[in-house]
């Protein structure tokens, strides 16, 4: 009898860093994602285990490249600030992104946000946060005895795991940072750096000029 051999290959499974879809579809999307994933880049910065992303690739379980969401904004604590192409779990002591953001835009449907839902509360997601800019609206699940369970009232929650607040005006959602500063665009931001570098400017001029006239009056003001 003629035996048979049958060797065995193993398939090396490929994760994509792209999953060919936009980041955003309209401007203001765009502009939340970058205006949450910068503000807590920022709030974070001393941190090096805080590892936060927008729109990168998760993929929770090792073997399967089907299985995967891109969170509008992730944040992980516990690894490190380094890039990657994509967040795959198993590389990462096994630890899930604690806090996601998705934010609504017209074309998200309402079976696309629940298949997200359901992703986050499988794959050990601890706060859920969805922003609807056109309806000025905020969802928040909290993970609570093993799943996300939605909280009743979001305006004014306090993340557990970031200390951000949530606050909710005719206009739009405003955030606060743990000591009271509100997340501002990158405009903002460049706007309020110039203005405390003119002001320090101004006070060293000031400095300067009261240090001459001193020494028109005989008096050393290193002294």
């Amino acid at each position: 009898m003629v035996r048979q051999l049958q060797s065995q290959t193993s398939t090396k499974v490929i994760y994509p860093d792209s999953d060919g879809q936009p980041m955003a579809d309209n401007t203001v999307k765009f502009r939340w994602i970058v205006i949450i994933k910068e503000n807590l880049e920022l709030l974070f910065a001393d941190d090096p285990n805080v590892f936060i992303a927008g729109d990168l690739l998760w993929y929770p379980v090792e073997g399967d490249n089907t299985i995967r969401k891109a969170p509008d904004v992730m944040v992980v604590f516990g690894r490190p600030k380094i890039d990657r192409g994509s967040y795959q779990q198993w590389l990462e002591n096994n630890l899930a992104p604690q806090v996601v953001f998705e934010i609504l835009s017209p074309s998200n449907r309402l079976t696309e946000m629940a298949q997200k839902l359901e992703f986050y509360d499988r794959y050990g997601v601890e706060e859920y946060y969805l922003y609807d800019p056109e309806k000025v609206d905020l969802s928040v699940w909290l993970r609570q005895r093993d799943r996300l369970s939605t909280i009743s009232s979001p305006a004014g929650w306090t993340s557990p795991r970031l200390g951000i607040r949530f606050e909710l005006t005719a206009d739009e959602l405003e955030i606060f940072t743990p000591t009271g500063e509100r997340f501002l665009s990158y405009v903002q931001l460049a706007q309020l750096r110039k203005q405390a570098e003119q002001r320090a400017e101004q006070a060293e001029s000031r400095i300067r000029k009261l240090e001459a006239r001193l020494r028109e009056l005989g008096v050393d003001p290193e002294r």
